[in-house]
Order: structure tokens, then C-alpha cells, then sequence
């Protein structure tokens, strides 16, 4: 039997049992009628029975985020291996989310399926969730009759893209995260410290070096402009992000200037490879038409730059030219990744080659991430050195001048 949503409401209970002892609890039901009849059954003369105020959390919804989306395919894909019905399995998976948000979402879908519609129609209702690519081959899935198979294909490609959109993210981190601690650093300096030693400086009377007194004025800047300060970065952040959605051609420019920059440039630029060999081996091997999964291959990849050169490449397949001889007119590819596409065309194993090139990029950003790591940290030591150093030093200055006159 189908369930419905409100069968997840909570209800909050106070009573005695069958002892005369005082007890409460919570009680899962699909109202308050049957909740109380429950509630007799178990020998409790319930005095209070409410529904359980929602959280801030549940009633603003919780981000869906793509590991609750990995999740979901897993799952489900595990469910439909097991010869479970899939309107039994969304079930199952919903009862197991843990996200209110995906819940709900989980929920919505069987009930569309119940109806009678394809998974792949139902899943084309939430693009912000679902996108082409997934759609698709859940589609491609659906025609094949091996829907359990594709689900899975789904889900370990999307495994592997999470944990490699991770290692993008902690290579991207730890450079921000230098910056931030150094720019707090320096203004709790500016504003706290600084002063006080002002303060005394005053009462010296004596002519102040210009290292000194040009902190001195940072700090009296910092103090009475913080507010500027904060208003103006919060604004240039704002406007990055809205100039980078807005404008293409910002974003491509931006993307392009990435790629150059030492070391993250190339973390991002190995990234951009891996995704764009998996995925392509994922759809090709998923039954999907090489010209009509370049488009959701050129997405994937994260990089303008990528999705630009992908899609001229897709044009040129389109008119007949082999993968590899398209890709390396396109010059944006290393001669590994052409050679090894070559290989695949020739051998009819493409799909295997791609596979083989996204793990040999896996590799390479992790290996990458690794050692920025381990460069990042004498860095932040240096930086900090520096900015602490620079300023104790512009302190220090006039105490050590008057002890040489003395």
C-alpha cells in the first residue's frame, strides 16, 4: 500500500501506564486519533498528546545537497538489484534519508511514478537535482531493461566525481584559508594591539620612526573604516560571483587565467581531464551516442575553457571526424589522452581508455593535493611570520632606538 507523507508527522506524548507510572515520549503516527489509539493499545493513558514543533532546520528545508543525490542512486540502484519494486524502494529510501528536504523529495517522485510515469520523466521534473546526463542514461537504462545496472553505473560515477570535486575543493582551501588567517591576524592586530602601544608612544614626546608611524596610521584607518572595509569586500565578493554567473565571457576569462596559475592551475586543469574521460567513458558505454553525450560531457568538466573546446570537438564529430583527431586539432588536449582515445577507437574500446585516463587523473590530483599540502604549510608559517613579525618589529622600533640613545 502506498504511503502517504503525513504518515512522517511526530507527535509528543505524556501519560501513565498500565503501573501508574508518569512517562512521555515521541510517537510516529498518521494523526493525532490514531496516535492516541496506539498509545492505548500499549496500555498508556495518554493526558497529552501533540504534534512535535518542527525545527528551524525542517521548516526551512535543508539543502539537497550531491552526496544526498549519490546517496539516493546508490541506494535505490541496491533496492531494484535486490528485486525490490521500485515503488517499495523509494519507500525504503525515503524512510532512510536522513534530510528532511530529500525526504520529501524521495517521496514526491514515487508518488509521480506510482502514476504510471517512467523514472526519467519523473527525474526530468527536478533539473536542479537531476541533470541530462543523469537523465539520460536512466533513460537509456529504461530502453535497455537494465535500469538496476545503469543506477549503479550512476552511482559509482558519481562516487568517484564527488570525491574528486573534494580533492579540487581541499586543493582550493588551503590557499583562502592562508589569506583569511592572515588578513584576521593583522586587523586584530591593527585594532587591538597597535593602540596600546600608541598610547605609549605618546607619552615618550620623541619623533617616531616612519616604519612606526605608518602602522600607526594603518591601525587608526582600521579602526574608524572597518565598517568600509568589511562593506566594501562583501560587496566585491557579491559582484565576483554575480559578474561570473552573468557574464560569459568574464567567466571564460577567468577560467582561462585559472589554468595558468603555479600549481592550482594545474590541479584544476588534470580535474577538468578526469572529468571529461569519465564521463565520456560513462555515456559511451551506457549506450548513448557519442555526439549526443558530448553535451553533457562538456558540463561536466567545471572549466569554461573545456566546455567551449568540447563543444567545437562534438561539432566536428558530428561531421564525421574521428574523437581523437578532433580532440587534437582542438589543442587543449595532452598527447597521452589522444593517443589513448586513438587506441580506444581503433581497438573498439573506448570506454576502457577513458576509464583508464580518469584514473591515471585521479591519481594526479591527489598526488597534486598531497603535496600542496605539504608546500602550503611552511608558507602559512612564512606569511605569518611576516605579517606578526613586520608589525611587533614597527612596535618595538622606538623602544629599541631610545634604549641605544640612553
Amino acid at each position: 500500500m502506498a504511503r502517504s507523507i503525513a504518515q512522517n508527522t511526530t507527535f509528543l506524548w505524556e501519560g501513565k501506564d498500565r503501573s501508574g507510572h508518569f512517562n512521555k515520549g515521541e510517537l510516529v503516527s498518521i494523526n493525532m486519533a490514531l496516535a492516541k489509539a496506539q498509545l492505548r493499545k500499549q496500555g498508556i493513558n495518554a493526558t497529552r498528546v501533540k504534534r512535535k514543533p518542527k525545527s528551524l532546520l525542517t521548516m526551512f528545508g535543508k539543502r539537497i545537497s550531491p552526496m544526498d543525490i549519490t546517496l539516493f542512486t546508490r541506494q535505490l540502484a541496491t533496492m531494484l538489484k535486490a528485486g525490490v519494486p521500485m515503488v517499495q524502494a523509494f519507500d525504503i529510501v525515503a524512510d532512510g534519508a536522513e534530510n528532511p528536504s530529500m525526504q520529501k523529495l524521495v517521496l514526491k517522485i514515487k508518488q509521480d511514478i506510482a502514476s504510471g510515469n517512467s523514472l526519467s520523466v519523473v527525474l526530468r521534473k527536478h533539473p536542479k537535482y537531476f541533470d541530462a546526463l543523469f537523465c539520460n542514461l536512466i533513460e537509456a537504462g529504461e530502453q535497455s531493461g537494465s535500469l538496476d545496472i545503469m543506477l549503479d553505473r550512476i552511482a559509482t560515477y558519481k562516487e568517484r566525481m564527488e570525491t574528486l570535486k573534494g580533492k579540487v575543493k581541499k586543493a582550493l582551501f588551503y590557499p583562502a584559508t592562508v589569506l583569511f588567517v592572515a588578513f584576521v591576524i593583522t586587523i586584530i592586530l591593527l585594532v587591538k594591539v597597535v593602540p596600546e602601544f600608541e598610547g605609549i608612544f605618546k607619552s615618550f614626546g620623541a619623533e617616531l620612526p616612519i616604519y612606526t608611524k605608518f602602522v600607526i596610521y594603518l591601525s587608526e584607518l582600521a579602526q574608524q573604516w572597518w565598517w568600509m572595509g568589511f562593506l566594501l569586500i562583501s560587496l566585491s565578493i557579491v559582484g565576483f560571483f554575480q559578474l561570473r554567473q552573468r557574464s560569459k565571457r568574464f567567466a571564460y576569462l577567468l577560467d582561462k587565467y585559472i589554468l595558468k596559475l603555479p600549481i592550482i592551475g594545474k590541479i584544476l586543469e588534470k580535474a577538468a581531464l578526469a572529468r571529461f574521460s569519465r564521463t565520456l567513458a560513462t555515456t559511451f558505454s551506457s549506450g548513448v551516442p557519442l555526439v549526443e553525450g558530448m553535451d553533457s560531457v562538456a558540463g561536466a568538466t567545471g572549466n569554461r575553457v573545456y566546455v567551449d573546446t568540447i563543444q567545437k570537438v562534438r561539432e566536428s564529430v558530428a561531421t564525421g571526424q574521428q574523437l581523437h583527431f578532433a580532440m587534437r586539432t582542438s589543442g587543449l588536449f595532452p598527447n597521452m589522452v589522444i593517443q589513448m582515445v586513438a587506441v580506444g577507437e581503433e581497438s573498439g574500446s573506448l570506454d576502457e581508455m577513458l576509464n583508464k585516463v580518469a584514473d591515471y587523473y585521479d591519481e594526479e590530483v591527489n598526488n597534486a593535493v598531497d603535496n600542496l599540502t605539504s608546500l602550503i604549510e611552511p608558507i602559512v608559517m612564512l606569511v605569518l611570520g611576516v605579517l606578526v613579525g613586520g608589525l611587533v618589529m614597527a612596535m618595538y622600533l622606538p623602544i629599541f632606538k631610545m634604549a641605544s640613545v640612553l
